[in-house]
């Protein structure tokens, strides 16, 4: 059913006025935790009159719903009493959301991040692995790609493109747009065309820059061009926003590129910090968008009929997706986007779904205030997509690509998922729907940015400022 954008807009707003919560300016949820719960569970939450929250005997069954439903309701068996009573739906989520920060917090302080032996071999699951060092020298290096020769294309947030072939890292190509260098914003993605080696096509995704009278406003920006020599030729733009669609902030502007195989570009497009535009079918923002590579509209996409809305929008309700991967045989769109503190998401990307935001989501505000729905409660709201797993609290994904099985047979099909502040790279194992199996494979080692499988099936990994390293099969025993 296709609903005119108006709709979305007077629905939204309805929304926030029947379920905003009173008094929600005042809450603050580390100050309820100290003042309700601390007493009974601890300050860390180790348990003092009641049990332990971090060691996974639970007397509710320990899932985000069964902790919502617990403390709303009560339990009075082991003298809890329900605080359904005092606090919204949304103030309690906040402080199951605040349990999952004590209990990662627990967690990293008792198991150790991944080391080598002495032989400088790490241990997974599945597999035996070095990290090497490939690349070092790069200045906020937020994008690796491959082309068909073996040659890398590298972008730098500041907004340098270079070449490197192997064993030299090339100067900047001449002539690239220029970006938007603040905050979250510069050069983000890089992408050849799936026929490059016939059409030469190299799409860039960028925090573009336009002055709107004294003003300097910015938005994502597509555009494709080619490399002759070691300058940027014959660029065209692919997809851009309108004008007066530029915002003055600073972040959020998702960024990645991926083709479908079948001459479609999905492009991850942030909400810029706006929150509402991700749920307004006429704005960009907050969206995955499809094109065709040369940025038409395809006939089915599934708003191209809809009064007012945007016809490259595929996907909406996103808060900032910075990792997307396509299965080369099922074609699944898969997505990590940025949640706020708590709430990072893994979706499966489906056409004309609302993912949620920000109506819904797993986190919270990063002062502690509540959201006005939050996902695990008593009724999810109906018309929107529940993401496959939730990062709590978040580990501010970005780069995500998917294990071919060459180098790593045991990982072949396998998601990996980076994280900036989580400084991480997570190995996910899907299954009908499910994340059934999950493992760090590096972390406190710097910022993810990006994460690669290469044409061998290594996995390259942009880290920290300047790096980009390369996790390699190795023999357990060193």
């Amino acid at each position: 059913m296709r609903v005119p954008v108006a709709a979305f807009r007077t629905g939204l707003a309805l929304l926030a006025v029947v379920l905003a919560p009173a008094a929600q300016a005042a809450f603050n949820v580390k100050n309820v935790w100290s003042e309700q719960c601390a007493r009974c569970h601890g300050d860390n939450g180790d348990g003092a009159n009641a049990s332990s929250l971090l060691n996974d005997d639970w007397e509710s069954d320990g899932t985000d719903r069964g902790l919502f439903l617990a403390t709303k309701h009560g339990q009075e068996d082991f003298g809890m009493p329900a605080y359904g009573e005092t606090l919204s739906d949304p103030e309690i989520w906040a402080l199951v959301n605040y349990i999952h920060e004590l209990r990662e917090r627990d967690r990293k302080q008792r198991e150790p991040a991944p080391a080598p032996n002495a032989n400088g071999v790490f241990t997974s699951q599945h597999h035996g692995y070095r990290i090497e060092t490939v690349i070092d020298g790069l200045d906020d290096p937020w994008s690796i790609s491959v082309l068909p020769d073996g040659r890398w294309l590298i972008a730098e947030k500041p907004g340098a493109l270079r070449l490197w072939d192997g064993q030299t890292l090339g100067d900047p190509i001449r002539g690239t747009p220029d970006v938007r260098h603040r905050g979250q914003g510069g050069l983000l993605d890089v992408e050849p065309h799936p026929d490059y080696a016939d059409n030469g096509w190299v799409y860039l995704s960028f925090a573009d820059a336009k002055s709107v009278g004294r003003r300097d406003r910015g938005m994502t920006k597509v555009v494709r061009g080619k490399i002759r020599g070691n300058r940027w030729v014959q660029q065209q733009t692919v997809w851009q926003a309108q004008d007066d669609q530029y915002s003055r902030g600073h972040i959020h502007y998702g960024c990645r590129l991926v083709f479908d195989g079948q001459g479609h570009l999905f492009i991850a497009v942030g909400e810029r910090g706006r929150g509402d535009p991700a749920q307004d079918l006429a704005l960009p923002e907050g969206k995955i968008h499809r094109v065709h590579d040369d940025g038409a509209i395809p006939d089915d996409n599934p708003f191209v009929s809809t009064p007012g809305a945007m016809p490259s929008v595929w996907s909406y309700g996103h808060r900032n997706p910075q990792g997307m991967v396509r299965h080369p045989d099922t074609g699944e769109l898969w997505i990590t986007e940025h949640g706020p503190r708590g709430g990072d998401e893994l979706n499966l990307v489906i056409k004309a779904a609302n993912y949620g935001w920000p109506i819904v989501s797993h986190g919270i505000h990063y002062n502690g205030r509540s959201f006005v729905v939050p996902w695990p409660s008593e009724d999810d709201p109906p018309g929107m997509t529940p993401p496959v797993m939730r990062w709590l609290p978040s580990i501010a994904v970005c780069g995500l690509d998917r294990g071919d099985g060459q180098a790593f047979p045991k990982w072949e099909g396998d998601l990996f998922a980076g994280g900036l502040v989580g400084q991480v790279v997570e190995r996910l194992r899907v299954r009908d729907g499910q994340v059934v199996e999950r493992e760090e494979i590096l972390r406190d080692r710097g910022r993810v940015r990006d994460v690669v499988t290469l044409p061998d099936g290594t996995i390259a990994v942009a880290i920290g400022s300047e790096r980009v390293v390369r996790i390699v099969p190795a023999e357990e025993d060193g």
